[in-house]
């Protein structure tokens, strides 16, 4: 049995100030010299960027419609393990699960999955007396939801906090916290929400200081980690280890180097020259881990940690490269991983470090396994916003106004480098961009929610799409991709 202090943190609506608080949280315990695990309900890639920042640790994203409500207990368990305290933020209003499913991935349904207590985050601005019916409404409307108190935020006064608290007596949830309003703490946004800690790491940090401050002044501490002890032993699951979830997928064939269209080489290119720099003889040798290049820096912010920690216990050599500073790929590279995050904000700065460009292009006209998810999928692009990309697709990408955002049925439609065909995926867009066209002759996925529709490319060993997957719930696609990048 696993047993790990835990809170979530949720609220009656988006806007209330969980990140605030959650991140608060774990940076007020981290500072008491607390060892404080992050985890973020839902797909969302930025928030656990805040809570690594406060914690120290990998933040953890825990999504029971991508993963499974089977799955959500032994991630939770193996993202805190050996810590004193995990703070879970929650998504949305603590009840908004996936469209038309009812509670499925939502705050309550993991709270629930977790056996944790919560902590409710209201936005008092606005009212006084009102906020104990509100609480009483979200505290009484799931009995299996042990709603342990309520932390008030952006308080006006001592004279409103008076009146909240006064009211809140007579609905038997005790108040843990009042915050007021406070410069300092407020994080940027932009089309997709905020901006990313590695965009602005100074301004970060110096927020999330803020941000533990602020709670640490505003916040009975004691008072919330006696609920979070309170919490009963996690249900059975155990501790989800990479490892074991690689050895136990069933491994499928790897396509044939040779099958599919292979990516033609762009405008001035030619030949499989620039690889990396790794003897061709090293493919597929006895003992040899291949080199599995990882993008990141600011452009490619967007991934989940147990992907990378699934390639790594699959056999590769986890290697990450900036697309903005970089100009080579690491050095016996045998594969790419490309996920997502704001390559349309540095446009400008991709376009122009065209030495890394040819080196993506060269190593999948090669027939190197590459993946590209979201913003990966721009980058392989012909151009993006009229900028040269990648030029690997015969496609060319541009912003647009309209926010595609959802979760995602999807089946494999060809064999490939992650799936082989008939494969079932779950997974969910979130992007202002459109890719014209937007399927190759051979697309990715077919996608069964919310619409039927292809989506995506496959060509050769590339595999690109704007579908965002988490590879907990498939364990099965690192190993495919990690014996193709053998050879």
């Amino acid at each position: 049995m696993v047993n790990v202090p835990r809170l979530v943190v949720a609220a009656p609506s988006s806007g209330s100030g969980k990140t605030t608080v959650a991140t608060g949280l774990m940076a007020a315990f981290a500072a008491r010299g607390l060892a404080v695990s992050g985890h973020k309900v839902g797909p969302d890639y930025i928030d656990p960027g805040f809570h690594t920042l406060a914690t120290g640790r990998p933040g953890r994203n825990l999504d029971a419609y991508m993963c499974g409500p089977e799955l959500i207990a032994p991630l939770f368990a193996h993202g805190a393990r050996g810590c004193g305290l995990a703070v879970v933020e929650g998504v949305m209003g603590l009840y908004d699960g996936a469209s038309g499913l009812g509670e499925l991935a939502s705050t309550a349904h993991v709270a629930k999955l977790l056996r944790a207590p919560v902590v409710l985050v209201v936005d008092a601005s606005s009212q006084s007396r009102s906020v104990a019916a509100l609480v009483h409404g979200f505290a009484s409307w799931d009995a299996e939801v042990r709603i342990g108190g309520v932390i008030l935020n952006k308080v006006g006064s001592d004279r409103h906090e008076a009146l909240l608290r006064e009211a809140l007596e007579e609905s038997g949830v005790p108040v843990l916290g009042a915050l007021r309003r406070a410069e300092g703490v407020s994080v940027p946004s932009r089309h997709l929400g905020l901006v990313p800690v590695a965009e602005r790491r100074g301004d970060a940090v110096a927020a999330v200081a803020a941000m533990g401050g602020q709670v640490a002044a505003g916040c009975d501490l004691e008072g919330l980690l006696a609920l979070a002890r309170s919490a009963p032993a996690l249900p059975g699951g155990g501790v989800w280890d990479a490892g074991v979830a690689v050895a136990g997928s069933v491994p499928h064939p790897a396509p044939s180097r040779n099958r599919g269209s292979a990516p033609q080489a762009p405008e001035g290119l030619g030949g499989a020259a620039g690889l990396g720099g790794a003897p061709r003889e090293l493919v597929g040798a006895a003992g040899v881990r291949p080199v599995v290049a990882v993008a990141g820096g600011a452009a490619f912010t967007f991934s989940y940690a147990e992907n990378t920690e699934l390639l790594a216990a699959a056999g590769a050599d986890v290697v990450s490269f900036d697309p903005l500073r970089d100009e080579a790929l690491p050095l016996g590279t045998r594969g790419v991983v490309i996920g997502g995050g704001f390559p349309e904000v540095y446009a400008p700065e991709l376009s122009a470090n065209e030495a890394l460009r040819k080196a993506v292009a060269e190593l999948a006209l090669s027939g190197a396994p590459v993946a590209a998810e979201c913003a990966g999928l721009l980058y392989l692009a012909r151009s993006l916003d009229g900028l040269p990309m990648c030029g690997v697709l015969d496609a060319d990408a541009r912003m647009t106004k309209r926010l595609t955002l959802g979760y995602r049925d999807a089946v494999a439609l060809s064999d490939n480098v992650l799936a082989p065909a008939g494969a079932r995926m779950r997974g969910h867009e979130f992007h202002r961009t459109v890719i014209e066209p937007g399927a190759g002759d051979e697309p990715a996925w077919g996608m069964h929610r919310p619409e039927r529709r292809v989506e995506g490319f496959v060509r050769g060993n590339v595999h690109a799409s704007y579908l965002h997957t988490h590879w907990a719930a498939s364990p099965g696609t690192a190993a495919r991709f990690v014996e193709r990048c053998r050879g």
